[in-house]
């Protein structure tokens, strides 16, 4: 026999509601289309559902059962088709990132936080590597997608900018550069730097501007994680540059 869908559900809320002109206003039918819609169910089961009274609707007891085992299998036929609209939608799962130390430490936190809140059923994954970790990590199909600085040459990867940030010089207070609100890279001649070491994104970047501008680096230390070039500012060491990213956060941001 063929019973449709909405035979179903409109004769469980019928049950629900004990009344044929209330079943219809929720489900937006007249009470004649639900009245027959019940009938067409009685006459493919073979057997009498309803009791019509004037005043209400009485299930039977083959009613009861049926509308019992109906709603449970609707409900989860709801759940069902739900959850594989998800699944279509690419609206559950688990979603693989890799990011630079930079990127991880000062933008991810706050995007995986917003996309938890927009995404409840999506599981996000941060892997925190170095630059040149992380893109091997994206040709080797291990992380869904990565974030870096800048991948330099990747013709094998597809590429897409989504933040432009500037760099910053990073000196002691005392320093003669402390009260310029601006600093050309030319100032850089001869001054002692401390860079990051050729893991992180930015050091390419910094290299390219000072060779085009044939700025003789002076370079004291290379660090590999960023937040050692505070500490070694502040001991009177030398000055760096760094992407505006790499900032702590003020003091009771947390």
């Amino acid at each position: 026999m063929n019973y449709s869908l909405r035979q179903l559900k409109v004769f469980v809320t019928v049950a629900r509601a004990r009344s044929f002109s209330r079943a219809g206003e929720m489900i937006g039918l007249s009470q004649s289309a639900v009245s027959h819609s019940v009938k067409e169910l009685e006459h493919q089961t073979g057997v009498r559902l309803l009791d019509r009274t004037t005043r209400e609707v009485v299930l039977t007891e083959a009613g009861q059962q049926l509308a019992g085992r109906l709603e449970r299998l609707l409900d989860e036929l709801t759940i069902t088709l739900r959850d594989a609209g998800r699944v279509g939608q690419q609206l559950s799962g688990t979603v693989k990132v890799a990011a630079s130390q930079t990127i991880s430490a000062h933008l991810i936190p706050q995007c995986i936080a917003h996309s938890n809140r927009r995404y409840p059923d999506i599981d996000f994954v941060l892997h925190d590597r170095p630059q040149q970790w992380v893109l091997e990590s994206i040709r080797q199909g291990e992380v869904d997608f990565g974030i870096v600085i800048d991948p330099g040459p990747a013709a094998d990867l597809q590429c897409e900018v989504v933040l432009a940030e500037p760099f910053l010089l990073l000196c002691r207070e005392d320093h003669p550069f402390a009260s310029l609100t601006e600093v050309p890279w030319q100032a850089l001649q001869d001054e002692r730097l401390i860079l990051q070491d050729y893991a992180s994104g930015s050091r390419p970047l910094i290299d390219a501007a000072l060779s085009r501008l044939a700025i003789r680096a002076n370079i004291v230390q290379e660090i590999g994680h960023p937040a050692t070039l505070f500490p070694m500012v502040e001991s009177g060491i030398g000055i760096s540059v760094l992407p505006a990213l790499a900032l702590p956060l003020p003091q009771g941001a947390i």
